[in-house]
């Protein structure tokens, strides 16, 4: 089965250059903790977080509405193409401890695909328990 098959395709996403007061307002609106970031021509360059903005612009006394989405999300964001093996996708889940993967098309935002997704499915049985298992593991950093 292909990602495509399996994602979801109504995804709230945001701009870079839009100011962060209005992420939070969609975050808050669709009761959300993860939005993908757009840029030019649609093509996905980040993702932004609930955590992004309180610590990058709340926590560090930035105004919300002057600072651009930009200056606070994630970039280098990981995604899976909407013409891979949800298998695939399921193990790149499993391996980053990601709950959600935003789905791409030649680098254009097509979806998202989440554990819930497969979940959905029912045939992806192994690989949601192994997903779930692996999200929840805690991570052990090394100094």
């Amino acid at each position: 089965m292909k990602v495509k098959e399996c994602m979801s395709r109504n995804v709230v996403s945001i701009g870079a250059q839009e100011p962060v007061s209005v992420a939070a307002r969609l975050m808050s609106r669709y009761n959300l903790g993860f939005l993908p970031v757009q840029g030019e021509n649609g093509r996905l360059c980040g993702v932004l977080t609930d955590r992004d903005v309180v610590l990058r612009c709340v926590a560090a006394g930035k105004a919300a509405e002057q600072m651009r989405v930009s200056e606070v999300m994630s970039a280098g964001v990981l995604s899976v193409e909407a013409g891979e093996d949800a298998a695939k996708a399921a193990r790149l889940m499993s391996r980053a401890q990601l709950r959600r993967l935003p789905v791409t098309q030649n680098g254009k935002l097509t979806g998202m695909i989440s554990v819930a997704d497969f979940a959905r499915r029912g045939n992806f049985g192994m690989e949601t328990a192994q997903c779930m298992e692996a999200i929840c593991s805690p991570v052990v950093h090394l100094d």
